[in-house]
Order: structure tokens, then C-alpha cells, then sequence
């Protein structure tokens, strides 16, 4: 499910669920103890990437569809869990965005510390409203960390995917590389922040990053049980049901 290389003091983590990377428990779970385990094993920095031409295409839609309501329960909890996990760790990240990152593969870009994206013919986006399901208080709340309130409105009501020129022009990225030096200087980034005073620089990252671990503690509340209620609904079953059918056809 996931894969890891290190250089020195930094490590690769590469989403690898062929033939997307879609995010399904397993998959999320991996990641989550990737993240939380690297500290105690002497990493000082992680990269995010994913095999292939995707960074991830997002929560693994047909899995989400065969859900019943406890089932959609136990793999919120999950998802919910990996991001805490991201949102928790005390090493920086940076998100290798190496190809089309839609849906979930743009929320676990935005819990990094640092995003870049290829060059090329990709996408970035929070598309949810597009196949019928309520992007929800989390999503919305660090989207607007990354971009403006209404570039964030925007994107979100109408479940935009952008390019990469116009993700880096709102925000969205911090950084546009050529698809094969995504993740060098994703280590470049990494290499130069560890070079600075250590105290101060994880002080202040933490400050910085003490509203991503609240929005993790108000998603474990009521904002879960408003995302189980709309993906449990008519119109999310029937719009999810059509996506999987449309997948299966291609």
C-alpha cells in the first residue's frame, strides 16, 4: 500500500495502490503509522508522493459506495484518524505532487507543510460537490488555511479542479516543478528548513499548525456525524452508485 525510501535523515513515502492510489482503509491506515512512527525512527523530514502518474485520485469511491452506515462510520474514523496523524506530527512534511490530485489527494496535500505539483496536463481540487457528496466543515476549514475565503467559497460550491498555474496562482501550491524533480525539491525545501535554528523552527511550526490539530478535534464531534448523515443520503448513494457504474465502463 505504501512504500518508503530514505536519503539520509529524510524519507519517501509513496502512496502505492495501483492503478490510482484511491484511498481505502488499508491504505490510510499504512500511511498514518508511516507518519507517526518515522520521528522515533530518527526521520527528520517526509516526503508525500504517489506511484505513477497520480499523486491519489482520491477516497476509493467504489469501497464508499458499498458502505452501509456503520461501515461509512468505521472508515470516517479512519480517514479522520491518518489526517490527525498528519496534522499531529512533529517533523515536517512535504506533498510531491506528481500528478492529478483530487478529492482526498488534495486534502492529504493540504495537511502538509509544503506542496508542490508537477508541470503538465493535471488537476488539483476538492471536487466532492461534483459527484454528490458534502465536502463538510474539515475540508472547508483547511482549505481556507491554503487559499483566500473566496477563492476557498468558489473551489468548494462548485467542486473545482484546477491546473497547476492556477493552483499556485491561488494558493492552492506553494511550488510548480517539471514532473521528474518533484520530489527533489521536495527534499531541497525540507533540507533547507531543517538547516534553521531547530528550537525556533519547531516552535513556531507548531504554533502555526496548533488550528489544523483543533479542526482534527471538532471533526471527531459533530462534524463527523454531518458528513455520515449527507454521504448517507439519497442523493450521495445514487450519485456514487453513478460514478462507480461510469468507472466500470471506461
Amino acid at each position: 500500500m505504501i512504500e518508503t525510501r530514505d536519503a539520509g535523515t529524510l524519507r519517501t513515502i509513496t502512496l502505492a495502490r495501483p492503478p490510482v492510489n484511491a484511498l481505502n482503509a488499508e491504505l490510510l491506515e499504512a500511511l498514518g503509522e508511516a507518519v507517526a512512527r518515522a520521528p522515533s525512527e530518527g526521520v527528520q523530514g517526509l516526503v508525500l508522493t504517489g506511484a505513477g502518474k497520480l499523486f491519489s485520485a482520491g477516497l476509493d469511491v467504489a469501497l464508499l459506495a458499498s458502505l452501509d452506515g456503520p461501515g461509512l462510520r468505521r472508515f470516517l474514523g479512519t480517514f479522520f484518524g491518518c489526517l490527525t496523524r498528519l496534522a499531529e506530527s512533529p517533523i515536517p512534511i512535504v506533498a510531491a505532487i506528481n500528478g492529478h490530485s483530487p478529492a482526498g489527494g488534495a486534502v492529504l496535500a493540504l495537511y502538509c507543510d509544503h506542496r508542490i505539483m508537477a508541470r503538465g496536463d493535471f488537476r488539483i481540487g476538492l471536487n466532492e460537490v461534483q459527484v454528490g457528496l458534502l465536502p463538510g466543515p474539515l475540508i472547508y476549514g483547511v482549505l481556507k488555511r491554503a487559499v483566500s475565503i473566496r477563492v476557498a467559497n468558489e473551489m468548494l460550491t462548485q467542486g473545482l479542479l484546477v491546473p497547476p498555474e492556477e493552483a499556485l496562482a491561488v494558493g492552492f501550491v506553494d511550488e510548480l516543478a517539471e514532473p521528474g524533480e518533484v520530489e527533489l525539491r521536495a527534499r531541497a525545501w525540507l533540507e533547507r528548513v531543517l538547516a534553521l535554528p531547530p528550537v525556533a523552527y519547531r516552535t513556531t511550526r507548531a504554533m502555526v499548525r496548533a488550528d489544523l490539530i483543533r479542526l482534527m478535534v471538532e471533526a471527531n464531534g459533530p462534524h463527523a456525524e454531518t458528513l455520515l448523515e449527507a454521504w448517507s443520503g439519497p442523493e450521495s448513494r445514487a450519485s456514487l452508485a453513478a460514478l462507480v457504474a461510469k468507472l466500470g465502463r471506461k
